[in-house]
């Protein structure tokens, strides 16, 4: 049977912290249009973000490629 895969599209957004603990991964919406946000929206978009725990074992597979 052949090694499995990494998904390279999760494995672009989403990277483990150094505990290993948790998967973090960077907001959506500071691309464009950034005159129509707010100073403290934009700073909290600016923030890591950390997956929930519905979609942890979801994202660990597709990081450890099974």
């Amino acid at each position: 049977m052949p090694k499995m895969k990494t998904h390279r599209g999760a494995a672009k957004r989403f990277k483990n912290n150094k505990a290993g603990n948790k998967i973090k991964f960077k907001r959506a919406h500071l691309r464009h249009n950034l005159s129509a946000k707010t100073k403290d929206t934009k700073r909290e978009l600016q923030q890591t973000g950390y997956v929930g725990e519905t979609d942890f074992e979801r994202v660990t597979r597709m990081l450890r490629g099974e």
